[in-house]
């Protein structure tokens, strides 16, 4: 490999959320990666601090063309680049669009098991969260298109938050299935909040399909949320963007990210963006996979080590969904003791709605040192948890 994915990087007194743990503990729980970025991002930073101004910036045009560029060769969607809006994240564009297109004590859906942060968007901006819950049979999720469907015909329902690809599950939804979310959604007049933040992080020889990018009617109906933070592991760097084609509701979202104060970029933003869309495609490649071989790895030992576990089969994103039902306990109580007894993080289940109890979700984006030993950490916590 030309990158280097197996050195550990000390992150300890780097200020990391997610190392703010202690000395005998190993944190495999937020989902930022322990790799250091592609190196020419940390030249692009690095050139900028040596400038040593750092005034007020723009949006420069380099920012929507890398973004359409990128769109436009991995994933075969034609972007206009003036459809783009700059935004701080992913989580302040679904709030502030939350706040901009729902009243209060309106529906909005999500498929459950779902990244957490979607209950806080929803329930802190006065709208009412609505669960279809994802069905989970022989090892895998599919979607209960009869309980979507009654959820979205509800008069009350004016939004659904659509994580893809699913996070904490890894799948990625085909077009089918996008297509037949859309004609729903359109039918019943309900706006589609996309989160596509995991997109770039895919098994090798796989690709996403970008939800605006299935029809006319998915990409009228839709506000996408992109970013390269998490598959270029700059998530404190604060760049994203959201992707509106119809022109009515991206002047409401306008207005919304920029009276919520979260359209303007700091001064390595765009940079950040730029650089990792028009320079870094190799290193994302060799990421994807070294974090496919550790997913390899993890799902292996576990299969012959921890049998009672099942790893649910994903093709996205650096996260172990496992099955633990076996252990017949709730996700909080096993992960609480894993951490007590041997220093393993994870995060339990329950956190994406009750219908995630009974499973984990490890982030396996480190080095393979760091995956052995949390595996073999998560092997003893299991027989100490049985013992």
């Amino acid at each position: 490999m030309k990158y280097d994915f197996d050195t550990p990087v000390q992150r300890y007194g780097t200020d990391s959320i997610k190392w703010k743990v202690e000395e005998n503990e190993l944190p495999m729980w937020v989902a930022d990666m322990d790799f250091k970025t592609a190196p020419k991002i940390i030249e692009a930073l690095s050139s900028r601090v040596e400038h040593g101004v750092f005034g007020y910036p723009y949006i420069p045009e380099d920012w929507s063309l890398a973004y359409a560029s990128w769109w436009k060769r991995r994933h075969g969607l034609e972007m206009d680049p003036k459809h783009l809006l700059f935004v701080t994240g992913v989580i302040p564009a679904i709030s502030s669009s939350v706040r901009k297109l729902t009243t209060p004590n309106e529906n909005i859906v999500i498929q459950t098991p779902v990244y957490n942060v979607f209950f806080n968007c929803i329930k802190n901006n006065g709208a009412r969260v609505l669960e279809n819950r994802l069905v989970y049979s022989d090892g895998a999720y599919s979607i209960d298109w009869e309980d979507l469907e009654k959820s979205l015909s509800d008069p009350q329902t004016t939004m659904m938050i659509l994580c893809n690809p699913q996070n904490p599950a890894g799948k990625i939804w085909d077009k089918e299935t996008l297509s037949r979310i859309g004609l729903l959604c359109h039918k019943y007049g309900v706006t589609v909040i996309s989160d596509e933040i995991h997109c770039d992080i895919a098994r090798p020889g796989t690709s996403y399909v970008p939800f605006a990018s299935v029809s006319d009617i998915c990409a009228d109906i839709s506000i996408t949320c992109l970013s390269p933070t998490k598959a270029f592991n700059i998530a404190g760097i604060g760049t994203a963007a959201v992707y509106i084609p119809n022109d009515r509701l991206r002047h409401k979202i306008f207005r919304a990210i920029n009276t919520d104060e979260v359209a303007e970029p700091s001064v390595f933003a765009c940079l950040c963006s730029t650089t990792a869309f028009n320079e870094c495609g190799d290193w994302l490649d060799e990421m994807n996979s070294y974090v496919f071989d550790n997913r390899s790895f993890a799902e292996e030992f576990i299969s012959e080590n921890i049998p009672s576990l099942h790893v649910v089969s994903g093709d996205a994103t650096y996260l172990l969904w496992v099955d633990i039902s076996a252990l017949e306990t709730t996700s909080k109580e096993f992960a609480s003791f894993a951490r007590k007894n041997t220093g393993l993080f994870v995060t339990e289940g329950s956190h994406y709605g009750s219908c995630g109890d009974g499973f984990l979700r490890i982030n396996i984006a480190c080095p393979r040192s760091v995956l052995e030993d949390g595996l073999d950490r998560l092997k003893r916590s299991v027989e100490l948890f049985r013992s």
